[in-house]
């Protein structure tokens, strides 16, 4: 396992952490230059982000910093009640996978989505099994697309909280059953991010992670669950804060060979995106330090 306590050298920051400062909108470009100010090495920009500041200005910034991305956010949100709706995220989705490469980014994350209608708190229906056929013949369309783009398909389960509006894939190994049925023979291009707040409490997760291997680990996500969480969204605690046991997750990730960066995402609409965006990256070089 690597030794973290030194340096900050695999500490990427997922934007979103610090899309607000002081309460306000945080633009990306500024969040590129005050990451690479404190020697942050990566990024994982999300897509409104990217679309507010251009792409072509996003791309530009991030090879003139040399940074590196740990992914991209994100793809997904694939089922909908008629041809209409799942045309518009197959055109969608294609367009991210797009955004991914010209970006650079290893792999292009998936939120897949779940009872369309749900997020805006009217649900079409309640057939839960039928939007993750809907998933999986989603990815399964975009997967060809996808590695003509040469860009790899990362899907992240959500904690079972989510698989009512968010995501229908809620464990490590519904979504590693996905990628066994889709890339029976594991080329890289299909795996899964693993985002410690949706997967610490899965009794299952040292063994799938053992079974994703290092061709199917493609991201690796940190933050920590507070207790009380306030918000099941918008209450994500630094690392540290909380009840997780990071390390021991990194260690089981790394022991199947993964080597890329630890991607700090937290939305924390009450505390983190309370205080200044510059208080909250030196706290997350620190608990990179200290807490990953």
């Amino acid at each position: 396992m690597r030794d973290f306590s030194q340096d900050h050298d695999w500490l990427s920051i997922n934007t979103a952490t610090v899309r607000k400062s002081r309460g306000q909108e945080l633009p990306l470009t500024e969040i590129i230059e005050a990451c690479a100010r404190r020697g942050i090495r990566a990024i994982s920009p999300w897509r409104d982000q990217v679309a507010a500041a251009g792409l072509g200005t996003i791309s530009r910034l991030v090879k003139a910093h040399g940074l590196a991305l740990s992914g991209y956010c994100r793809g997904g949100m694939f089922p909908a009640t008629d041809a209409a709706g799942l045309q518009a995220a197959r055109d969608d989705n294609r367009r991210a996978v797009d955004e991914a490469a010209e970006l650079g980014a290893p792999c292009l994350v998936l939120v897949v989505g779940a009872l369309p209608g749900a997020l805006q708190g009217k649900p079409a229906h309640k057939d839960l099994a039928f939007a993750r056929t809907q998933v999986r013949d989603g990815i399964a369309e975009l997967l060809e697309y996808a590695r003509q783009a040469n860009m790899p398909l990362a899907i992240e389960p959500l904690h079972p909280m989510y698989a009512a509006d968010r995501a229908c894939i809620n464990t490590m190994e519904q979504a590693l059953d996905v990628c066994d049925e889709l890339d029976p023979s594991r080329k890289g291009d299909l795996g899964v991010a693993v985002d410690v707040y949706h997967v610490w409490w899965d009794p299952k997760l040292r063994a799938q992670i053992e079974r994703a291997g290092r061709e199917r680990l493609l991201a690796f996500h940190v933050c920590d669950w507070l207790t009380p969480t306030t918000d099941l969204l918008n209450d994500r605690g630094m690392m540290g804060d909380g009840v997780i046991d990071i390390p021991r997750i990194r260690g089981w990730v790394e022991a199947q060979g993964f080597a890329g960066y630890s991607e700090v995402e937290i939305f924390s609409t009450g505390n983190w995106w309370q205080r200044d965006a510059g208080d909250t990256l030196a706290a997350c070089i620190e608990r990179h330090r200290s807490a990953v």
